[in-house]
């Protein structure tokens, strides 16, 4: 890879001078990227650090709520693009920016654990009043949307998981980008990615986490893909991610007592998270989750299938509904 071979080749070097230039350089990337793709919604103050969130859609009280929490290396954007859109005429929409990522602050190592974001984020939206919410999660988002139920399940409605990474897996890495962030040439590494990360090789990685669906036009311009390729969101990303098997273990044996509506939807030509692992098996454990299989579809159901997904927000509402 390019960018191992670069950062191989200043971390032997010891250059320091090359250093100085590649952070440089990626500091004015950095600039650009976040002068281009600024806060869309508020900033809510958690614990004395910002919260970024959009909300929008019907008035509060009048529509149920739904509360979209994105994947890993992503920013609500991800949500504005299409999907924000598609539920504004019937739900109060509220889309966040995870801790860490997009314009939410980081808590450091503590946001490593999907328990601490989704205590941060029910804490920030305790501000504007969101009270008993459909809290969906996509990939990532879908072990805080599984937190946020085992720690507040009477003040949430039901849930709605898309790709969502549940549960241990067994015998397989997360790649190599995630392996060498684990290791003392991870800084480096990612300064080089900051500083010269060409807009094709980014096209490309877009293209893999949507396949076999295509990427929809537009998306990469409006998503904001600099906002992810900041040193500081890379790091707590990749921290996040590397962290996460450790979580979903101690959180999996726990879902069997949930008992508020589950709509999970998967694609089972999903390569990301894989069906068999995580969602087919949150459904063989917990008596309240449904899932809906999307054939032939990938990670991104939201963008390929967008009425299947909302089709599952309504049957969550309507399940949390007759219960009361």
């Amino acid at each position: 890879m390019v960018v191992l071979s670069l950062t191989a080749a200043l971390s032997a070097a010891g250059l320091a001078g090359a250093a100085a230039l590649v952070n440089t350089q990626a500091g004015r990337r950095e600039a650009e990227w976040m002068a281009a793709h600024p806060p869309l919604g508020e900033i809510v103050t958690v614990e004395g650090r910002p919260v970024h969130l959009l909300q929008t859609g019907r008035a509060p009280g009048i529509a149920p709520t739904v509360v979209l929490i994105h994947g890993a290396n992503g920013n609500l954007r991800d949500f504005t693009f299409d999907l924000v859109g598609r539920l504004e005429p019937e739900f109060r929409v509220i889309a966040v920016d995870r801790p860490g990522l997009g314009w939410s602050a980081s808590w450091g190592e503590a946001d490593s654990d999907p328990a601490e974001q989704a205590r941060i984020l029910r804490a920030a939206l305790v501000q504007i009043g969101v009270r008993r919410p459909i809290v969906l999660g996509h990939s990532y988002g879908g072990a805080v949307a599984m937190a946020w139920a085992l720690q507040a399940e009477a003040d949430t409605a039901a849930l709605v998981l898309l790709g969502a990474a549940t549960h241990p897996w067994d015998g397989f890495g997360l790649g190599l980008w995630y392996a060498l962030n684990t290791t003392a040439i991870a800084a480096p590494a990612r300064a080089v990615v900051s500083a010269f990360v060409p807009d094709l090789t980014v096209r490309a990685t877009l293209a893999q986490v949507f396949a076999p669906d295509p990427v929809p036009e537009g998306y990469h311009a409006h998503f904001g893909t600099g906002l992810s390729l900041r040193r500081d969101s890379q790091t707590n990303n990749a921290r996040q991610v590397n962290a996460l098997l450790e979580h979903v273990t101690r959180m999996q044996p726990h879902y069997a007592g949930l008992r508020l509506p589950i709509e999970a939807v998967h694609g089972d030509a999903d390569t990301i998270v894989a069906i068999d692992i995580h969602a087919r098996r949150l459904v063989a454990e917990v008596d309240s989750a449904r899932l809906t299989v999307l054939h032939g579809t990938g990670h991104m159901p939201h963008h390929s299938q967008p009425e299947a997904v909302i089709e599952a927000i309504r049957r969550a509402g309507r399940r949390a509904a007759a219960i009361g």
